[in-house]
């Protein structure tokens, strides 16, 4: 009994480690691409696709996920995916700017091969822990990117690593990930299920389509309000500080939302009702920056805040709540997350075009209230209780 509390400590113990590893790689870049830029002599342009590089690898390397896992076993994968992962991240810092793209895409391809089995694994080995460790999973996701954030120049300039020291100090976290994940190299008697249970065709599901658009539509508004959002608050008069704070709050109340929703939402037979409501409060929110004045700038973004964290952990959830087979679990979770890269990677850049033509941030609220709208439908849709 002590042994089975043990092992199960330390596997849930490494999924958090796991976890808290799958953003920082991606979040530490941004603060430093200014000393990278100088440093390496790089383009603006190409400076900006140091951060597209990672979601595109996560939108094409997601579908060899589940045959990695398949063919490994789940525990094995995941390892392997953060030693890719850590692997990427020493090499980009080490040379020239081929190097750093090298090591850029090998993080996207370990990241992706972590992500995509973090949530069959769990639903095989942690099935009555489903809703905690999905909520655990995508806080300590969210959490960790924003201290990648905060402290990627502060470690680079004030401990005096220079920028290749501050993006490979993120490694310490894997290794010590690594090492705490060594014990699930085994594959458990009970994971046997997972190799030999036949998966259905995910790619022919309307449900799964549901699914994949819903996180397509939560994708598309993480990434272009975190992207164009504090360049929208400084055209209103807000100074870059204020801008970035208010940007860093929104990340911070999505946290509440991300821990709070995967445990409400086991509970419920359908998920429609809640989906609903995330939904509302997103055109709440989005309704509310039309309103150029400060403090309701504040609230409609805590409400936006609120909803995009609620609304990963409900995609995330659906993924387990919609899949009976585990295989089928693991081959959904990759066609979710490689269709909702790809658009979360062409999301700014369509906004980016329309501003060019219209040349007004309204365009920015009206695109995101669109995505809302097509977030709700298919949400609603893909929260009844059905099964691939």
């Amino acid at each position: 009994m002590n042994k089975s509390i043990s092992s199960q400590s330390l596997l849930i113990t490494g999924i958090i480690l796991v976890s808290i590893n799958l953003r920082t790689s991606i979040a530490s870049v941004g603060p430093l691409i200014p000393f990278i830029r100088e440093d390496l002599g790089l383009s603006n342009g190409l400076a900006g696709f140091l951060t597209t590089l990672p979601l595109l690898t996560f939108a094409t390397f997601s579908l060899f996920a589940p045959g990695i896992g398949k063919r490994l076993g789940m525990g094995r994968a995941v390892f392997l995916g953060v030693a890719v992962l850590t692997t990427g991240v020493i090499l980009r810092v080490l040379g020239g700017i081929e190097l750093m793209l090298f090591g850029t895409a090998l993080t996207g391809i370990g990241i992706v091969i972590a992500n995509v089995l973090l949530i069959p694994l769990i639903k095989v080995r942690l099935p009555e822990k489903l809703g905690l460790m999905t909520a655990l999973l995508a806080t300590m996701m969210s959490l960790f990117a924003a201290i990648a954030v905060g402290m990627s120049v502060p470690i680079a300039v004030d401990w005096d690593f220079g920028w290749r020291g501050s993006l490979a100090f993120w490694a310490v976290f894997m290794i010590l990930a690594m090492i705490i994940w060594i014990p699930q190299l085994q594959r458990p008697k009970a994971s046997i299920q997972e190799v030999t249970d036949p998966a259905k065709n995910v790619w022919r599901s309307k449900l799964a389509w549901q699914i994949t658009i819903f996180m397509g539509c939560q994708s598309v508004m993480y990434f272009t309000m975190v992207t164009w959002l504090p360049d929208m608050l400084i055209s209103r008069g807000w100074t870059p500080s204020q801008a970035g704070f208010v940007s860093s709050m929104m990340q911070v109340v999505s946290l509440l939302g991300s821990y709070f929703a995967p445990n409400f939402l086991i509970k419920l037979r359908e998920q429609s009702g809640v989906v609903l409501a995330v939904g509302v409060g997103y055109v709440l929110g989005y309704l509310g920056l039309f309103i150029e004045n400060e403090l309701v700038t504040y609230a409609s973004l805590g409400i936006v805040g609120l909803c995009m964290g609620s609304s990963l952990s409900i995609a995330y959830t659906l993924i387990a709540l919609r899949t009976a087979e585990d295989q089928t679990t693991a081959k959904l979770s990759a066609m979710v997350q490689s269709s909702g890269y790809y658009l979360a990677a062409l999301g700014p850049f369509l906004f980016g075009v329309s501003l060019d033509l219209f040349d007004n941030w309204n365009v920015l609220i009206f695109f995101l209230l669109f995505f809302a709208l097509a977030f709700t439908f298919f949400g609603m849709s893909a929260g009844r209780d059905r099964k691939i």
